[in-house]
């Protein structure tokens, strides 16, 4: 008698992500779905956001939830009621996994860092800071509204409350030298706690900074060599500080990497609510992906009126298998070949990964396929030339 395959969500994890699309202003780098609004009726979202989850719930029953992720937006903005409110509607729906990890995005400004004792009693058990940068001047092009001592204050009440702490830098920002850098991340790692997303400034269309650069604005963005000296940089500190860069913006201390982002790059399951929410949810080879009405009003008529989806759309067997490449290529630890041939890939890659392989760019143990320190350099261009 034949074994039934595991289910996708068996294999990579099951999580849910909740955005809340609120910020006290809007970043010139974000292209996130941040809104600035007055005020915000808590109570009216958080029933909102409990009966889209009540609604998936339904139709995703018997899962164990491995995670559940409160992203933006600004999510220290909630209420911890409103985070109450869906981390119960979560449980009632699904069985949560002995070590779940429900994280809350934070910003570090005061009035937000007192409400984390409030999150912790809802249930939130991990916080990522979006610290951003150790630079006053930066912090000041940034558009954030925080300044440095309030960072590490803010990071200070964090480690107070919760085992569990992260936070984000951006690196490669206007004018900065390598040595520059060098100093900030050690800055860094002397605060970390166990866990720290490093990102490279992009500039992204329908950003502020987007409409600033092509007026001739944003002067002194490093060169591709610079930017790429300090990706290397960023390895080898990381590296020697005990914390693992297990994907490519991501670093760790064993044990501490993040279970819902892990979700996403091990191409499980996972629920989006909330608007401009993407999910991800599937029974066998059928894969369903669901995106959320964006604009937060019309997405909270339309969850009150019986559902916040915008779409939802079949993914062929092609789509997930490009989804799981573009994924998985992004884990140090790589991705499972066997696995991607199940799913009917289009084209066998393995005269790509030969390819690959002879320039030094990949490499594979067994199953797993992973990109080199080379490749990860041009990581886009690697899995274009796997891609059918």
């Amino acid at each position: 008698m034949s074994r039934k395959a595991p289910e996708n969500w068996q294999i990579g994890g099951f999580g849910l992500y909740v955005h809340w699309p609120f910020c006290e202003a809007k970043c010139p780098y974000c292209d996130f779905n941040s809104h600035v609004v007055k005020g915000i009726d808590q109570a009216r979202w958080a029933r909102a956001l409990a009966e889209e989850i009540r609604r998936a719930g339904a139709e995703s029953q018997g899962r164990v939830l491995s995670s559940i992720f409160f992203g933006g937006g600004t999510p220290s903005l909630m209420a911890p009621e409103t985070v109450a409110a869906v981390i119960k509607a979560a449980r009632d729906c699904w069985t949560f996994a002995n070590d779940v990890e429900i994280t809350l995005e934070a910003n570090p400004r005061s009035v937000e860092a007192g409400r984390f004792e409030g999150y912790a009693r809802a249930g939130v058990n991990r916080v990522s800071l979006g610290v951003q940068s150790l630079r006053a001047e930066d912090l000041k092009r940034l558009g954030r509204l925080h300044d440095v001592d309030e960072a590490r204050a803010a990071f200070g009440v964090a480690r107070s409350v919760f085992d569990r702490v992260s936070f984000d830098l951006i690196y490669a920002r206007q004018n900065q030298t390598l040595e520059d850098w060098r100093a900030e991340l050690s800055e860094a790692l002397e605060m970390a706690v166990d866990h720290m997303s490093l990102y490279q400034l992009t500039v992204e269309e329908g950003t502020a900074f987007w409409d600033r650069a092509r007026a001739g604005g944003l002067r002194g963005l490093p060169e591709e060599d610079l930017a790429a000296d300090m990706f290397e940089l960023t390895q080898e500190l990381c590296q020697a500080a005990g914390y693992e860069a297990y994907e490519v913006s991501n670093h760790a201390r064993p044990g501490a990497q993040s279970r819902h982002n892990l979700v996403y790059w091990h191409y499980g399951d996972w629920v989006g609510v909330g608007p401009g929410a993407h999910g991800r949810i599937g029974s066998g080879a059928t894969r369903q992906s669901t995106v959320a009405w964006s604009a937060p009003g019309k997405w909270l008529e339309q969850a009150e009126a019986g559902s916040g989806l915008e779409s939802r759309d079949l993914l062929s067997l092609e789509d997930q298998a490009g989804e799981y490449l573009m994924m998985g290529l992004r884990l140090t630890e790589g991705l499972d070949v066997e696995r991607l041939r199940a799913l009917d890939y289009g084209i066998a890659p393995d005269a790509a990964i030969r390819d690959l392989q002879g320039l030094g760019l990949v490499e594979q143990n067994g199953p797993m396929l992973r990109a080199t320190g080379q490749g990860r350099l041009v990581l886009n261009s690697v899995i274009a030339a796997l891609l059918p």
